[in-house]
């Protein structure tokens, strides 16, 4: 069924004079200063850098092994093993099926009380490029975040947990995850990805867009396209103009915002008149409430098409779950650049530009629930070849990436032990996110 109506054009129109005005008010921005906290101290970080470093076989051997082996989303059976069996090795016994997900996993190390601080995996692949967005090196840079800092979460009386999310390009795993209450006693959170080049994400963050899906599947009638077409009704006409509406949308709509669409079921043959016919749309944009609008706003264009032509409009809005826009704590980011700063990587300043469209990740529902983070690290390649190209697959197993890996993950580990130790800078994580609403639940 549509999502539910927010109000029609006038209220479309609304949403989006408030964008504009929000986004022409001059903003402070949080600035790229230093963390002001202690954290976990430096012999604590040293520890970790020590401990990942030793790791840093397994590691390779992990990242290589996934992307020898890719496995789309949900169906990662082999991936989480891969992961189970680096953990079981280093003494750690993982939950493999957890949150009622067949490939999701849990493992846990601390006191269960305290402070809970979460490291959280992604390991599916892209049909037909194999690891061509890295989720091999993020399960990589999760398992050794995860088990280079164990040991000094084990005596700070915390506790530490890795989730491995399945299907983050195609089923949305952490959102179900939130929903099973994977989160529910989670403090705060974080996860690395791999990027083009050489360079870390600014302290700022890199923002994301959030995504809705919609299908249609408009029914007419069938005839013979020469001898009877006046007793046809053409479900493809229908995605046609669908599809042509849509895209004169696109001119008035946000620059945060996105529309693109494919048709998936054209008929059968070119002298029936089709009786059915299917597309796909995804709607993006970088605010909740914007996206909302654009959704109804996509949904009356698919519904005008039915209208035009005749036919009968079976719309599904978020046959997989949303993915929200990603809002990392600054907070934590500080964390994670003095951390790099320690490997000898730097981040770069904050870009002043004004916020764009982009891509979109189901960590940014998890942003929305509890302070979490995001970051990205450049694994070396050429900046041309960014994720989802295939040749970015081929990267992550480069002798460059691995040392991105590496770092990523005692970087990693260090935002995880710096949080779990200090008191001052979970306040001031908690009061950064309060500040902008606190937890937020996805309800259609």
């Amino acid at each position: 069924m549509p999502a539910p109506r927010s109000g029609g054009a006038n209220h479309a129109q609304e949403v989006y004079l408030e964008y504009q005005r929000r986004s022409r008010t001059p903003q402070t921005p949080p600035g790229d200063e230093p963390s002001r906290f202690a954290g976990a101290g430096a012999d604590a970080h040293t520890k970790l850098g020590r401990s990942v470093d030793d790791l840093r076989p397994a590691l390779e051997t992990l990242a290589t092994r996934l992307y020898e082996a890719p496995e789309i989303g949900f169906a990662e059976h082999g991936s989480v093993r891969e992961l189970a069996a680096v953990l079981i090795q280093h003494g750690v016994e993982p939950e493999v099926g957890a949150y009622g997900l067949e490939t999701a996993l849990r493992a846990q190390v601390g006191t269960g009380n305290g402070p809970h601080f979460a490291i959280l995996a992604e390991y599916d692949a892209l049909p037909g490029i194999g690891h061509a967005c890295g989720h091999n090196l993020i399960a990589g840079i999760a398992v050794g975040a995860f088990l280079g800092a164990a040991p000094i979460v084990r005596e700070l009386g915390a506790t530490l947990s890795l989730i491995g999310t399945p299907a983050e390009e195609n089923g949305g795993g952490k959102e179900h995850i939130l929903r099973a209450g994977g989160f529910d006693e989670i403090h705060a959170a974080a996860m690395v990805h791999p990027a083009a080049g050489a360079k870390a994400s600014p302290i700022w963050g890199e923002r994301t867009t959030g995504v809705r899906r919609i299908a249609v599947t408009y029914r007419g009638r069938a005839a013979h396209a020469a001898g009877e077409p006046w007793l046809g009704i053409n479900a493809l006409d229908a995605v046609v103009s669908a599809y042509q509406s849509v895209a004169q949308l696109r001119q008035h709509i946000l620059p945060i915002d996105r529309v693109h669409g494919i048709i998936t079921d054209g008929g059968a043959a070119p002298n029936v008149v089709p009786e059915q016919a299917s597309a796909l749309f995804y709607v993006r944009s970088g605010e909740i409430d914007t996206l909302r609008v654009l959704t109804d706003r996509v949904v009356d264009a698919l519904r005008g098409a039915a209208l035009a032509t005749g036919t009968t409009a079976e719309i599904e809005v978020d046959p997989v779950p949303p993915y929200l826009p990603l809002e990392p704590s600054v907070e934590l980011m500080r964390r994670w650049a003095g951390a790099l700063g320690e490997r000898g990587r730097e981040t770069p300043p904050s870009p002043v530009v004004a916020a764009q469209a982009g891509p979109s990740t189901d960590m940014g529902n998890v942003t929305q629930f509890i302070p979490a983070i995001h970051p990205s690290i450049g694994i070396g390649g050429p900046e041309t070849v960014h994720p989802h190209h295939a040749a970015f697959a081929d990267q992550t197993v480069q002798p460059s990436a691995f040392a991105a890996m590496t770092d990523a993950a005692a970087g990693h580990g260090a935002v995880a032990i710096d949080y779990l130790a200090d008191g001052a800078l979970r306040a001031a994580v908690d009061a950064e996110f309060a500040a902008r609403g606190g937890r937020y639940r996805w309800e259609s």
